[in-house]
């Protein structure tokens, strides 16, 4: 478990020339981020955090198997490079659900990784109930 998590949440902004830059925002917590702490979200949009595996719940695990080359392969890289993409993650009420990214999970599992990198906003109970149709 980690005892700090730091959120990074990025804003594209608009300059008054027309063109975009990129405003991001850090979230430091004391602890890691829990139901009972109410997350580690507190910026608005997005925002990119390390979350420990078993806090990451999968609910459509079971409905597809994962390609194993392409595990090996991510874990080749993984271990190379590190993790280059978050996965996204949906935190509703506290809890985390991942419903994309599971070759990169998978990835993180089997090197024995604690955490993985994560896009992380904030959803609705409506919000998962459509996720989970």
């Amino acid at each position: 478990m980690l005892s700090s998590a730091t959120a990074i949440s990025t804003t594209a902004l608009l300059s008054s020339r027309g063109t975009r830059s990129l405003g991001v925002s850090v979230v430091r917590c004391s602890s890691s981020p829990t139901p009972q702490n109410g997350g580690a979200l507190k910026a608005k949009g997005p925002v990119i955090i390390e979350l420990p595996l078993e806090q990451i719940r999968r609910p459509l695990l079971r409905t597809r198997n994962n390609d194993p080359e392409k595990v090996k392969e991510l874990m080749a890289s993984i271990a190379d490079i590190g993790l280059q993409e978050p996965i996204d993650v949906l935190e509703v009420e506290g809890f985390y659900y991942g419903f994309s990214g599971c070759h990169r999970y998978e990835a993180h599992q089997r090197l024995g990784l604690p955490t993985i990198r994560c896009k992380v906003r904030r959803g609705t109970k409506d919000t998962l109930r459509h996720h989970l149709r």
